[in-house]
């Protein structure tokens, strides 16, 4: 990767005195890995269907200049790094002038990203995160020409995502380091900073040669508020939200923005929809198992010998009206949700719609445990072979299943759900016959 600041699209590496021209700035950040709303309820926002969809309403209004704060990924397992590659295609498509690496993006490490970088051809940039022996992982800053105007763009992370690999300089300091080198070369400078909300205040309120200080992650966006001279906001909640801001024309002299979600009012864009489809291709042939996500609590080295999954057939010969009510529910039809929409292949969806998922004995692969698709009878009871050797002993979640309800029924994916309303619809467990474990 080259350690030089990248020139994209920039004359002359001097401001530009055309005349500017309408210009709005897009900017997301703290993406997380939701490519997509994953679909478990109607009124999800973000994804990049809905962000490539509201950028090309935009192009046809005026120019755009479309960059990321960072935090692209969730994680750092082979899924994860599948996921962060797709996510980054999308943003080629969206013509993406800076991608800033944020803690997400250090975690993966400096040669993957360099990678990365090479087959995507997306921007990275910062101008704080370097290797131990000094050398910088990313361009510090790009520059381009866009609607008469020359941007120089800095990224800059906190040194809270440092690595035992990756070192990160103060903030502050590596931008006006950074900017110091490129005086004279632009007109507008923008600082993508993946800094919680109050560095990232400070860092704006520190920075007043900055147009705009753009970032996340913090909680909730802000909204663009102007910090002295320095527009500050932050996208953030995975992608949910982007930053929308409007270059000064005319007798103006500052920018204004609005925060915008991205709502189902904002259809799938056709070229992120292939992208997706072409992501879901990879998955699909991967059939990526638990071990290669980053969705897997670490177990002990030994759990006990019985903790293990045993399956729904080895519930039926003592519970078999237990078995009839959950043959009639969703839950035994949790599969077919996703085969409807081919989000089968993704190990987030798969993790709540099968049995056992990560556990030992349960759902491994679309391939090695097929019967364990699903939501069966040890998704709540927990691994019960004890319990089907030794029907004295309880299963392993007996004290705890109604807590098990929760790891999939969230906020995020089931917003609606009340245990007390959700449970009538799968109340079993009452006939002395088949309550014989609890």
């Amino acid at each position: 990767m080259a350690l030089a600041w990248c020139l994209c699209n920039c004359v002359g590496c001097q401001p530009s005195s055309n005349t500017p021209a309408k210009l709005t700035l897009v900017a997301s950040g703290d993406t997380a890995g939701w490519i997509v709303p994953c679909g478990c309820t109607a009124n999800q926002s973000g994804g990049l269907l809905r962000r490539g969809t509201f950028i090309a309403d935009l192009k046809e209004q005026g120019e755009v200049l479309y960059v990321d704060a960072g935090g692209a990924a969730s994680g750092d397992a082979e899924y994860d790094r599948l996921k962060f590659e797709a996510i980054l295609d999308g943003e080629k498509l969206l013509a993406v002038a800076a991608h800033n690496l944020g803690g997400a993006e250090l975690a993966f490490g400096a040669e993957y990203l360099a990678k990365v970088a090479a087959r995507t051809r997306v921007p990275l940039v910062s101008c704080n995160a370097r290797l131990a022996d000094g050398g910088q992982i990313a361009n510090p800053a790009v520059s381009i020409e866009r609607a008469g105007r020359t941007f120089a763009i800095v990224g800059v992370v906190s040194p809270d995502y440092a690595t035992d690999k990756i070192t990160v300089d103060p903030p502050l300091q590596a931008v006006r380091g950074t900017i110091q080198a490129l005086a004279g070369k632009y007109d507008t400078l923008v600082v993508l900073a993946y800094l919680p909300e109050p560095q990232l205040l400070d860092l704006a309120d520190n920075l007043p040669e900055a147009d705009l200080v753009l970032g996340g992650p913090t909680g909730q966006s802000v909204l663009p508020t102007h910090r002295g001279p320095t527009l500050v906001a932050s996208a953030t909640n995975k992608g949910k939200f982007i930053a929308v801001l409007d270059a000064p024309m005319g007798d103006s002299k500052s920018w204004d923005g609005k925060i915008v979600e991205l709502d189902q009012a904002y259809g799938d864009d056709a070229e992120q929809k292939d992208n997706l489809d072409a992501y879901y291709v990879k998955l699909d042939a991967r059939d990526l198992t638990p071990a290669e996500t980053s969705f897997v609590d670490n177990l002990p080295l030994a759990p006990p010998e019985g903790f293990r999954v045993a399956g729904d057939a080895s519930c039926e010969k003592c519970h078999q009206q237990d078995c009839q009510l959950w043959q009639n529910s969703k839950h035994a039809h949790a599969w077919a949700t996703l085969t409807a929409t081919g989000a089968e292949v993704d190990s987030y969806c798969q993790q709540c719609h099968t049995t056992g998922y990560g556990l030992p004995g349960g759902f491994v692969s679309r391939s090695a445990t097929p019967d364990l698709v699903n939501v069966g009878c040890e998704s709540c009871h927990g691994p019960s072979l004890a319990h089907v050797e030794s029907p004295h002993v309880k299963t392993a979640y007996a004290e705890q299943s109604k807590n098990q309800c929760i790891t999939c029924h969230d906020r995020e994916n089931s917003p609606r759900f009340n245990y007390g309303e959700y449970w009538q619809k799968i109340v079993h467990g009452t006939q002395p016959a088949t309550a014989l474990s609890e």
